[in-house]
């Protein structure tokens, strides 16, 4: 279950037991979730009952979303123990749909080709559409198929991780399933969260999505090539995020022309240095 929009299973587990490593096609996307939430109610039963089941809801709500991001958190931190040993860097990549959030990793991983040793976990709801995308550019990929959840958790970041050889790896890019609610309250174990928003989508969006844009402490406003057609404001949209995350690191990019792609590239060079020096995640 979401903590945010209650997706899920209504006992708050996420299915796990499938092979995320399979390629998802047909019946491979069925979790068997149960939506009923048991909604079906005797109603020769007084009204008093209910309104003292009413009651109780909200108490028993914020024990299970302080049970799951609490596990979460505890497994998220073993993540990241385990990305520090092997001093691997990781990211995990956040944005609404249709942003170019694996257009940007295609193109990232073509242009450092060569220069560092890279892994990507791919998240959605359904299909691997993006993984194969991902797979053409010859760097190891595994998806990760959510079925009814709207984000990854730090479960299947480290069951998806048991696929790579991480003393090989890095750096570790985990592309989140699009969605600017729900990804921003699961830690992963990542060092950063990367919020992508494109031009196109409207440069209040970090006001309208304060809390990812808080979570996030890098963003890349991308589409750039395509601001002579558009009515955007950058430096409105750059002041609208800092008014929210005031350190956030901003880079323009176009993922398309790759105009302001190497600023990225030289500030993942960095990061990748550091992390391989054994510096805690942030």
């Amino acid at each position: 279950m979401c903590v945010d929009c209650g997706c899920g299973p209504s006992d708050g587990k996420h299915a796990h037991d499938h092979d995320h490593e399979h390629e998802h096609h047909g019946d491979g996307h069925h979790h068997g979730h149960d939506h009923g939430h048991g909604h079906s109610h005797d109603h020769g039963q007084k009204h008093h009952h209910h309104q003292h089941h009413d009651q109780a809801q909200p108490a028993r709500k914020v024990l299970i979303e302080t049970d799951i991001l609490a596990k979460n958190n505890r497994m998220a931190q073993g993540n990241r123990a385990l990305f520090r040993d092997k001093g691997l860097f990781v990211l995990n990549l956040v944005s609404s749909p249709g942003s170019g959030k694996t257009t940007i990793l295609e193109r990232t991983l073509r242009d450092l080709s060569g220069s560092c040793h890279p892994a990507v976990i791919e998240g959605d709801q359904q299909t691997d559409n993006d993984a194969v995308r991902i797979a053409a550019t010859g760097v190891p990929v595994k998806q990760v198929n959510t079925g009814a959840g709207c984000h990854l958790d730090a479960h299947m970041v480290l069951h998806a991780v048991e696929h790579f050889d991480l003393d090989r790896l890095d750096l570790l890019l985990i592309e989140n399933v699009g969605n600017l609610v729900c990804p921003a309250s699961f830690d992963l174990g990542e060092h950063h969260k990367v919020v992508v928003l494109s031009v196109t989508e409207g440069e209040d969006k970090p006001l309208k999505y304060p809390q990812m844009f808080h979570a996030a402490d890098v963003m890349l406003l991308n589409k750039v090539d395509l601001l002579p057609y558009l009515d955007f404001d950058v430096e409105a949209c750059k002041e609208m995020a800092r008014r929210v995350s005031p350190q956030i690191r901003i880079f323009e990019v176009s993922s398309k022309t790759g105009a302001g792609m190497d600023a990225w590239y030289g500030w993942l060079k960095e990061q990748m240095k550091q992390a391989s020096g054994g510096s805690p995640g942030a």
